[in-house]
């Protein structure tokens, strides 16, 4: 499947309390709703259009959306200022962090305020790394609105499991020199090398192209930090995760740098009845070759509902 055309995508604006909320649909009007959350830093075109048509091709209604603080949605900055660094060891040190703008909770607010404002009453949920982790507090905070759960290279934000190589932790922390779009393309371009999947690597010019897309669309690097500081300030929520029932699918990349095996191997511990798929040679990317996995993998755990 080559993806989709720009028609086959229905667009608009949700209202979330104060929030605007841009997001994107596709698939059939009374498909079963599936509703896609994307992670840090990302936009909805991170979801490549293969895989969403793909899934609308299979009779659901495919659901994109852009988090607060990213692409076309509100900004979400409440003028708290923060030290990333100094909350991100106080974190590590079993310390409380200083306040935040809004933690992962506000994010999985969203995510059911989005549905109401769609008029959608239970949804199949697939979330990416940080989308993984909100759609994981979804199903366990609203376990009524969830019909299934996916979580892909993501985790339970344990603070003391080894999470992700502090070289590249360090580079998504560490502003770039400029805002050049030259610079940004460069620079996101070689971060999606960096964690991509050496088993199934997308070529350069693929990633560039992406990348120049996505600063064309929209660049927010406060956001991206705010969102980057609202993972830091939301404890371990591994004790919420028994009140989950829906069916829940982890995936993850046995060779994953940003957020190691070990995190999803913890998901799929704490949540009753999930299933894991290791995959050989994927990183922390969605590449084109694991994409008709990946929508068998959702399509197969929503049928468990």
């Amino acid at each position: 499947m080559d993806g989709s055309k720009p028609e086959d995508w229905q667009r608009g604006d949700a209202q979330v309390g104060e929030l605007r909320l841009r997001w994107e649909a596709m698939g059939p009007a009374h498909g079963e709703p599936l509703i896609l959350v994307m992670g840090l830093g990302c936009q909805l075109i991170q979801w490549p259009d293969a895989l969403c048509a793909d899934l609308a091709a299979r009779g659901f209604r495919v659901i994109r959306f852009d988090n607060r603080d990213i692409g076309l949605s509100s900004d979400a900055g409440r003028g708290v200022r923060f030290n990333l660094r100094a909350d991100f060891l106080r974190v590590r040190l079993g310390l409380k962090p200083g306040p935040a703008n809004y933690r992962l909770y506000d994010m999985a607010q969203d995510v059911v305020g989005l549905m109401d404002a769609l008029g959608i009453a239970r949804a199949h949920l697939a979330g990416v790394s940080m989308g993984g982790m909100i759609g994981q507090l979804v199903a366990a905070t609203f376990a009524q609105r969830v019909r299934s759960l996916c979580s892909i290279m993501s985790g339970t934000n344990h603070p003391w499991t080894r999470q992700s190589r502090m070289d590249l932790l360090l580079r998504l922390a560490t502003p770039p020199p400029d805002h050049a779009r030259d610079t940004i393309v460069a620079r996101s371009t070689r971060t999606m090398q960096l964690i991509g999947s050496p088993g199934y690597p997308t070529p350069e010019t693929e990633l560039r192209a992406f990348a120049g897309r996505a600063f064309d669309r929209a660049f927010r690097p406060g956001g991206v930090l705010r969102q980057m500081h609202a993972i830091v300030a939301t404890p371990c929520f591994e004790d919420r995760l028994g009140q989950i029932t829906a069916p829940t699918q982890v995936i993850h990349g046995s060779v994953d740098p940003l957020l190691y095996p070990a995190c999803g191997r913890r998901s799929a511990r704490f949540i009753p009845g999930a299933r894991l798929e290791m995959i050989e040679g994927m990183g922390h990317d969605l590449p084109t070759a694991l994409l008709p996995r990946f929508a068998e993998l959702i399509a197969a755990n929503a049928a468990r509902a």
